[in-house]
């Protein structure tokens, strides 16, 4: 019996050699067969074009004082017109005029600085505008760093200040120190109508929160909020809840009866700085070495340092007075009226008339008029005259709203759940002299 040319065995003893080749010009991929047996090959076209990427240099440089994005355009050989386009294109995703000295520019060459094929400007840790250049010209994009979120929990016991207390704390040792001041700058706003960090904070008192975090892929942490917290100051506990009562992202925080711990005005206008002399019916002035009454409170801080308006209201006084130098007095809608004195100079956008806000700079610490030193002269004042600003009963904030009190409810438990994740005073103190704990849930 005659075999078909291709029977079975003679496929299995057929073999097939595959060459590969690029053409030299087109980089056409060309493919033969070669079939051992009948010496039969089946016919086979040309495949379609592939194409090698060429090989690419990435020139990184950073912009030195003085230097402007142009002059690296011009330093990269761009002529004018290219310059012009190319930040045509930029300008879509960000602004030239705000790259600072330190900005990181990479130019992305075909070859050894043969054409220059791309740009990638990093405009800040999170954001990098790239160029490419197309067959119309440039085109721009903006590429941001993802994030992770994670959630961490920390308890301690202080013991001198908080301060040394969380950027000490072991179990935080891997998280970047900046993100470590974050936490307490961010414990120090929400608190700062109960308890003055930098006065009334004593040995032995505890803390613990649950803090939510955007975590870079350097481990550092783009933004975050604090979701509950609680404070323990000379045995008095304080709590503070997050909530959104109309879910536009602008909530506040509450203690555990649905009360605002927000209060109309706030403990000092300064955040971490010594009183260095306080509200007195007699000190003795340093400048005009006599004794007469001092009717505020006076922060040292270094000249420059922000100064917040403590509560919302009208500026109704911006002049310089020989006494206190630079002053300015806000009214408050309450029927107080603070000054704040001594101020090297304004902050921007304020003048007499201006409507600030709680917590908005003002001005900055100087020592103008009667000082002897850059420090604050803060002073609280009512209709009935001069009140000590460290021993007034700030009035509360808005409750929870009654419509809001069954989510309100729910939401509340869930967030204080997380702290009770975390050992409570009294056990956290006999667990160890100096206990500490903290983790992160991913």
């Amino acid at each position: 019996m005659s075999c078909a040319p291709y029977t079975m065995n003679a496929r299995l003893r057929t073999y097939f050699l595959v060459l590969a080749a690029f053409a030299a010009t087109a980089g056409t991929v060309m493919v033969r067969t070669l079939v051992a047996g009948d010496g039969r090959a089946p016919e086979i076209g040309a495949l379609e074009a592939v194409y090698a990427r060429e090989a690419q240099r990435i020139e990184p440089m950073e912009l030195t004082p003085g230097a402007t994005f142009g002059q690296i355009l011009t330093d990269a050989g761009l002529d004018a017109n290219e310059q012009s386009a190319l930040l045509l294109a930029f300008r879509e995703q960000a602004s030239p005029r705000r790259m600072r000295a330190g900005t990181e520019v990479r130019l992305v060459w075909r070859g050894d600085r043969e054409w220059l094929n791309g740009i990638e400007v990093d405009i800040n840790r999170d954001e990098t505008v790239r160029l490419d250049r197309s067959e119309v010209g440039w085109l721009s994009s903006k590429e941001v760093v993802s994030t992770v979120t994670d959630t961490v929990f920390v308890a301690g016991q202080i013991g001198s200040i908080l301060w040394n207390s969380v950027m000490d704390h072991q179990d935080l040792a891997r998280m970047p120190p900046g993100d470590r001041a974050r936490l307490i700058h961010r414990l120090d706003q929400v608190f700062q109508w109960q308890v003055d960090f930098s006065r009334q904070i004593r040995r032995g008192d505890y803390y613990r929160f649950a803090f939510e975090r955007h975590v870079r892929p350097d481990g550092s942490m783009r933004d975050g909020s604090l979701i509950s917290a609680e404070l323990v100051n000379e045995g008095r506990s304080y709590h503070a809840i997050w909530f959104d009562p109309n879910g536009d992202g602008e909530g506040t925080y509450y203690d555990l009866e649905g009360q605002s711990v927000r209060r109309a005005f706030l403990k000092k206008p300064l955040e971490f700085r010594r009183i260095a002399s306080r509200y007195t019916n007699s000190r003795f002035h340093p400048v005009l070495k006599r004794w007469r009454a001092h009717r505020g409170v006076d922060y040292a801080a270094d000249s420059g340092t922000p100064i917040q308006a403590t509560g919302d209201g009208v500026v109704v006084r911006r002049n310089w007075s020989d006494t206190y130098g630079n002053v300015i007095d806000i009214r408050h809608p309450n029927g107080f009226v603070t000054r704040y004195a001594h101020l090297s100079r304004w902050g921007p956008g304020i003048v007499q008339g201006s409507r600030v806000k709680q917590g908005e700079v003002v001005g900055y610490v100087g020592m103008t008029g009667l000082a002897s030193g850059p420090h604050l002269h803060y002073e609280m004042r009512t209709q009935a005259g001069p009140i000590d600003p460290l021993a007034i009963e700030l009035p509360a904030g808005d409750p929870v709203p009654t419509d809001d009190w069954e989510r309100w409810t729910t939401e509340s438990a869930d967030r204080l759940a997380m702290l009770l994740k975390l050992p409570d005073p009294e056990t956290f103190r006999a667990a160890t002299d100096e206990p500490r704990t903290a983790r992160s849930d991913h």
